[in-house]
C-alpha cells in the first residue's frame, strides 16, 4: 500500500500526485532496490539503543552518559553492558557496603567463568581499628596481566564506592596449583599445561630402593 492510497479519492486520478509521494515514501520507509533504510524502521527500532543489551557497540559511551557514568578504557563490552543495566538502582545504594559488593559483582562477573561463583567477599566486623574493612576477590587463573588490571579497576571502584569515612585492605586470590584429571584436560584444549594427578604430579612421598 502506498501514501497515495491514504488521500480521497479526487487526489488518485492523475499519476502526477503519485510520483511526487514516492519522494516521501523513499525517505520515510527506504529504497530496497538500492538497500536503503529508511526512518520509519530506524525510529521503530529506537527502543533498542536505549537497551544495555541490545545498542550497537558503538552506542555505548552516549548511554553510559545518559546514567551518568563513567567508562574506564580497560572495561570490557560485557561489563560496560552490566554496568549500564544495573548502575542506576545501585545509586540508591552508593555510599554502603552493599553498594559496593553488587559493583564489584557486577566488575568480576565477566572474569569468572562460573556466574553462580560468589567471586567477592566483604569483611567489616572489626573492632579495632574502627571503620576499617577488607575486600577480597577471586580469580579463577593466575594471569599476571590480568590480575593487575583486577587490582588497578577494584581499588577505582572501591575508592569511588566506599563510604567516605572507611579505609580498607584489598586482597586478590588466584589459585597457585591445579590438580586435573586426564579427561578434564583433554577437555581444555587451549588451557596452559596444568598439572595431571599421576602423570606429572604425585602426592605423598616417593621411596627409592637401593641396589
Amino acid at each position: 500500500m502506498s501514501y497515495l492510497d491514504h488521500l480521497p479519492a479526487t487526489f488518485r486520478q492523475g499519476d502526477f500526485l503519485g510520483r511526487f509521494l514516492l519522494a516521501f515514501e523513499a525517505v520515510l520507509d527506504g529504497a530496497p532496490d538500492v538497500n536503503e533504510v529508511g526512518l520509519q524502521p530506524r525510529i521503530d527500532g529506537l527502543s533498542e539503543l536505549f537497551d544495555p543489551a541490545a545498542t550497537p557497540t558503538e552506542f555505548l559511551p552516549w548511554l553510559a552518559g545518559w546514567v551518568a557514568l563513567s567508562l574506564r578504557a580497560d572495561f570490557n563490552e560485557a561489563t560496560v553492558r552490566g554496568f549500564l543495566r544495573e548502575v542506576v538502582p545501585l545509586y540508591r545504594q552508593r555510599g554502603t557496603l552493599g553498594g559496593l559488593r553488587r559493583v564489584l559483582r557486577i566488575y568480576m562477573r565477566p572474569l569468572s567463568p562460573d556466574s553462580t561463583a560468589d567471586n567477592v567477599a566483604i569483611y567489616d566486623d572489626f573492632v579495632d581499628p574502627p571503620h576499617y574493612f577488607q575486600v577480597k576477590l577471586t580469580l579463577h587463573d593466575g594471569d599476571p596481566d590480568r590480575l593487575r588490571r583486577t587490582q588497578q579497576v577494584a581499588r577505582a571502584i572501591i575508592d569511588l564506592e566506599k563510604p567516605a569515612h572507611t579505609f580498607y585492605a584489598l586482597k586478590v586470590v588466584v589459585p597457585t596449583m591445579r590438580l586435573v584429571s586426564v579427561p578434564l584436560r583433554e577437555a581444555e584444549h587451549d588451557a596452559p599445561a596444568l598439572l595431571i594427578l599421576g602423570q606429572n604430579t604425585w602426592l605423598g612421598t616417593a621411596e627409592q630402593m637401593e641396589g
